[in-house]
């Protein structure tokens, strides 16, 4: 009875990162507004890696829908050759952009991974934050503006970078990793669509690299999976997998034909709400509000 309720925990769990990780309304929040009500029956160093390794699950949704963008020895008809009589130059060249934008949030993700843990990761920042970026979002939609690269074959090496750089900010809880660099594309002169795809291929070697980072402090600590934590971050993964192919899609269809002011509203109110209950928790019921999650 025990694991079933610890399987539902982790089903909710990766609903929320399988939605939050792409759309551009920060995972950290709703973790927040998630554990208020679910709190898992497991030692905090597993948990404090399973809100990032669940991200695993949705990394491969991006390499499930996006494989032939991605992999460079697919014939036009999508069809792994294996033979480099048809190696695809451009997708070689978007993976070293991929790379060389990944850089600047890899190097310093290493360096104060620790310290941010410490220090940013709480309910005030991430409301700050999620406030900050939803007015962003609506001032700079406001704005008119033509894009000048609408196709990831097009993005320039600059470009990248800067996106990159962007990045960077996403290491501060209620950022959002998407949504930050859907904004620094947007700013750099990417159409929404090539801004939101990129940031779906960035998220490839970021994410891995978090998960693995969280991995490898978990077992440096002298952990060990139990069969209950298996299960639970399997299921995690596995249905953030699945619900990050629906939500991917949805993006990619939504900003189509619409701006990112709706989510910027989103962020703004639930920045508010976050704010509420560590105002709650702290100033009328005497408690520290819940740490934010990974």
């Amino acid at each position: 009875m025990n694991l079933f309720v610890e399987i539902l925990k982790s089903i909710v769990y990766g609903v929320i990162e399988g939605i939050t990780e792409w759309l551009p309304i920060s995972s950290t929040g709703h973790m927040i507004l998630a554990e208020q009500v679910l709190h898992f029956q497991l030692s905090d160093d597993f948990m404090e890696m399973f809100r990032v390794v669940i991200q695993l699950g949705a990394i491969l949704a991006v390499v499930v829908l996006y494989f032939r963008k991605l992999w460079p020895f697919c014939r036009d008809n999508g069809r792994d050759s294996g033979l480099a009589a048809h190696f695809r130059w451009p997708v070689v060249h978007l993976w070293f952009k991929i790379i060389a934008a990944c850089i600047p949030a890899a190097v310093l993700g290493l360096l104060l991974d620790d310290w941010m843990d410490e220090h940013l990761y709480n309910s005030v920042v991430v409301a700050a934050m999620l406030i900050v970026y939803g007015i962003a979002f609506i001032l700079i939609e406001r704005r008119p503006r033509v894009p000048k690269t609408t196709k990831l074959s097009r993005i320039t090496y600059p470009q990248a970078i800067k996106v990159g750089l962007w990045q960077v900010l996403s290491l501060i809880p209620g950022t959002s990793r998407s949504g930050a660099t859907i904004l620094g594309g947007m700013m750099c002169g990417l159409s929404r669509p090539a801004a939101s795809q990129f940031t779906f291929f960035l998220a490839i070697p970021v994410m891995a690299g978090a998960s693995l980072l969280k991995l490898v402090k978990f077992f440096a600590k002298g952990n060990r999976f139990t069969g209950q934590e298996v299960v639970v971050l399997l299921v995690g993964c596995a249905v953030a997998f699945l619900v990050s192919i629906v939500a991917i899609r949805f993006l990619m269809d939504y900003v189509k034909r619409h701006t990112f002011t709706a989510f910027g509203v989103y962020r703004i109110v639930l920045g508010v709400v976050v704010l509420a209950i560590w105002a709650i928790q702290t100033f009328v019921l005497g408690a520290p509000a819940a740490p934010a999650a990974a």
